[in-house]
């Protein structure tokens, strides 16, 4: 149980007052990302509503924005699928306020090249610098009914936003997993795989360690403000609590090699069910994060209405914890999300944001916008990957 007490936040207030001036996105061009042949935008109000029918390309401008300031996708995995189709590489182009220009160049060959102000970097991490973003889109909805798969995600991609290197984390750990799985189900001789698997289990439960460290104790940063936000827009009704369900037994506190002489013993112990399986059944892959309304899984007492309000209220706490951590209010990019929503969540969300935060909101048609949101906003209108309007 995590027992940090939860902060006020003030009726009324918006995430980003008395937050310095923010990055911003001034221009974005595209070239050959997804349906995006070219695509040309200036950025001329701290919001951007998007609109378009399903499938003219409104999440993919909102995606492209995500991987410049994140470097991933919560859509996709491959670089190929980022690609238009038929063409060997795609890039995307951000020009902000300050001054920077961040280039992506994805690749089906030779795998991404980033430039910051026309400079290849040698770590691609270093590429959107401070500037960060938050996404909530319709899939978000399902973080309480859905799969562990999907918190797991969640909570990566917040992590992510704290520290960039946690992404080679990751993909590290992906690998590792992978690669042993793959092991478990070879016909390799008794001596010769356990020989390896010895070398895999010690790799896997230091990495391991690590990603279970880093995903608890933003868990723990995050809870606090999450309790905050769900007691304010659930009108203080169902205390929300997070409980980080590891899929190792770590005992105490998160000392690293205690939890990986841990690890690594539960792994020689799982060998004989996992050589029988061909898979792996320890480690982070197998975390699960529980989310309680008074105590009891969301997923199974709450509401419809309740579990939207859980939503949101992780969404926009993690919005507070990005700017908290990084100094910047980060870009909220708002996928198709907004319809979903009764006009009381709508508002509660528009108002928390305030004019801190740079919004580039995407639905089908305009009538999912709160009239002063339109009326302040710039309005663009995706056809086939191309602008009108």
């Amino acid at each position: 149980m995590i027992t940090h007490a939860p902060p006020t936040v003030p009726d009324g207030s918006t995430l980003a007052a008395g937050a310095p001036p923010p990055i911003r996105l001034k221009r974005l061009d595209f070239h050959q990302f997804r349906n995006i042949r070219h695509l040309s935008l200036e950025l001329t109000h701290n919001r951007l509503l998007v609109t378009g029918r399903n499938g003219e390309g409104k999440s993919n401008l909102l995606e492209g924005v995500e991987l410049l300031t994140s470097l991933r996708s919560h859509r996709c995995s491959r670089d190929g699928d980022l690609i238009r189709h038929g063409e060997p590489a795609g890039r995307l182009r951000g020009h902000t306020d300050g001054g920077d220009i961040l280039e992506l160049q994805l690749r089906r060959r030779g795998g991404r090249l980033a430039e910051r102000n026309g400079k290849v970097l040698e770590r691609q991490l270093d590429l959107p610098g401070s500037l960060r973003c938050v996404g909530f889109s319709a899939l978000d909805l399902d973080l309480v009914r859905g799969e562990p798969a999907l918190r797991r995600q969640w909570l990566d991609r917040v992590v992510l936003q704290l520290e960039p290197i946690y992404g080679a984390l990751l993909s590290r750990y992906g690998r590792l997993l992978r690669q042993r799985s793959q092991l478990l189900r070879r016909g390799l001789a008794g001596h010769q795989r356990a020989a390896l698997l010895d070398v895999f289990d010690q790799q896997m439960a230091l990495v391991g360690t690590r990603l279970h460290r880093r995903r608890r104790r933003a868990l723990g940063r995050l809870e606090p403000l999450a309790s905050a936000w769900q007691q304010r827009i659930g009108g203080g009704a169902e205390p929300l609590r997070l409980e980080y369900l590891s899929g190792t037994q770590l005992e105490g506190e998160e000392a690293e090699e205690p939890w990986r002489l841990a690890l690594e013993e539960q792994l020689r112990q799982q060998r004989s069910e996992e050589e029988r399986l061909g898979q792996c059944l320890v480690g982070p892959q197998r975390d699960d994060v529980a989310l309680l309304l008074a105590d009891q899984p969301a997923r199974r007492y709450g509401s419809a209405g309740q579990q939207r309000t859980l939503v949101l209220a992780l969404k926009l706490a993690e919005l507070e914890l990005v700017q908290q951590v990084v100094g910047q209010p980060p870009l909220l990019l708002l996928d198709d999300v907004l319809a979903e929503l009764d006009p009381g969540r709508q508002r509660q969300v528009l108002e928390a944001v305030g004019e801190g935060h740079q919004c580039l909101v995407s639905a089908t048609h305009l009538g999912a916008f709160d009239p002063g949101w339109r009326s302040a906003s710039q309005v663009v209108e995706l056809r086939g990957g191309e602008i009108y309007g």
